[in-house]
């Protein structure tokens, strides 16, 4: 991790696993099925585990299969916020929220792009993944906690918001948007 990385996480508490676990919770009490919410949290249980099974491998060809399968979903997920969510919560009177959700997608990209350039086999190679993760975890547990929870009950056009979402992940990724079973 990089001296920049280091103090940014330094700077940057991290919610433990107690209240993301709650901060899930209750936006999965806010969602119904179906609905743009329940999409999300789907997508942010898909990229937890494509995190978690990056952290589990361990040759370069897995970690480089782990990669891609995280960066198609964070990618298309991540899209399909900046062109819909986002925009719903600035119009819903929250813009500084949707202005920093921007921002630490913006990041997260950029520390993808950085991870690519390092050697799966290469120990810094995990010491970013982890760095990515953690910002991650932060940035969905601040949707989960109150952003998607307030665009939930100020956001006009709630129906739109889900074909809008389904749409735009789906034009990404070429997979369903659909619930996890």
């Amino acid at each position: 991790m990089s001296i920049i990385d280091k103090a940014l996480a330094a700077v940057t508490p991290q919610p433990g696993q107690e209240a993301r676990a709650e901060a899930t919770a209750q936006a999965r009490a806010a969602a119904a099925p179906g609905d743009w919410l329940s999409l999300v949290l789907d997508h942010h249980d898909e990229i937890r585990g494509a995190f978690a099974r990056g952290r589990q491998v361990k040759s370069a060809a897995d970690r480089q299969a782990a990669l891609k399968a995280l960066a198609l979903v964070l990618n298309g997920h991540s899209i399909a916020e900046e062109l819909v969510l986002y925009p719903a919560l600035g119009q819903a009177g929250e813009k500084m929220h949707a202005a920093h959700a921007y921002l630490e997608q913006t990041t997260a990209k950029a520390q993808m792009a950085e991870l690519e350039n390092i050697a799966p086999s290469n120990t810094a190679w995990l010491d970013k993944w982890e760095h990515i993760e953690g910002a991650v975890l932060t940035h969905m547990y601040e949707e989960e906690k109150g952003w998607f929870i307030t665009l939930k009950q100020k956001g006009e056009h709630q129906a739109r918001l889900t074909d809008r979402y389904r749409e735009e992940y789906e034009r990404y990724t070429g997979a369903p948007a659909r619930q996890a079973a």
